[in-house]
């Protein structure tokens, strides 16, 4: 479905970017496993990938920090010749109240979720519209639809990413590039804060539909769907991957 396609995943290493990373390269596509720390996370996704038969790298960048994005970018479409797929998985979400915090928390989370977004967004912008049918997925939370105490930050920050991805739907498509958004409820991973969750279980899965929490795998499939041609006609969409938490129109 995707052979002959490169696909660069931020925050690739761990947790729903791994799973994604993952979907991908099992469709044939070639990935890059973006990473800030976790190398040698990110260097074990590559391996499996590879051991498969698949084509992947592991790059390093912060996202927040536009140079070392375009090297990346750059580095990424000479190794692998081109980029037809970003994914926009990296960010952070500290839950705190809002008048407890200030412009260092504010800054940390709008400059990974949104400037990340941005960034990365603006450095394979080119490149994938050069490639034609090129598609750009963000991911965000759904505190950034529908809000939710603790996290007005981070629902801010995604709320930008969201308007982001429904303008360059409107600038983009003209090349049959799509930009859309997965919306995501909360999903339990290996990183997730055991305790707090625990302690918080029962509270949360009455807020799903579905009586579970998330995991990596729920969200893979609907971003393997957007990127694949079978999505071509779909954009500017918020496509909500959440167990029922929202349900917006």
């Amino acid at each position: 479905m995707l052979k002959g396609k490169v696909a660069v995943v931020t925050g690739g290493g761990r947790d729903v970017g791994r799973a994604i990373a993952l979907a991908l390269a099992g469709e044939g596509a070639s990935v890059a496993v973006n990473y800030r720390h976790s190398a040698e996370e990110a260097e074990a996704v590559v391996r499996e990938i590879t051991a498969a038969g698949g084509r992947a790298v592991a790059v390093q960048a912060d996202v927040t920090d536009y140079p070392a994005v375009q090297a990346m970018m750059r580095r990424v479409a000479e190794e692998m010749g081109g980029i037809d797929i970003l994914v926009n998985n990296a960010g952070i979400a500290l839950r705190q109240r809002f008048l407890e915090t200030g412009p260092t928390e504010w800054k940390s989370q709008i400059d990974a979720c949104l400037y990340g977004a941005i960034h990365c967004c603006h450095a394979a912008g080119p490149m994938i519209e050069a490639r034609k049918n090129g598609r750009i997925i963000s991911l965000v939370g759904d505190s950034s639809r529908v809000g939710e105490s603790g996290l007005a930050i981070v629902a801010a920050a995604r709320g930008g990413t969201i308007a982001l991805m429904k303008s360059l739907a409107r600038e983009m498509g003209r090349s049959g590039t799509t930009c859309n958004t997965v919306s995501l409820g909360l999903i339990e991973t290996q990183h997730s804060d055991k305790a707090w969750l625990e302690a918080n279980r029962e509270k949360l899965v009455k807020l799903y539909s579905i009586r579970r929490l998330g995991t990596p795998e729920d969200v893979a499939p609907t971003v393997l769907h957007l990127a694949s041609p079978g999505a071509a006609w779909v954009t500017g969409q918020v496509i909500s991957v959440s167990g029922g938490f929202s349900m917006v129109g």
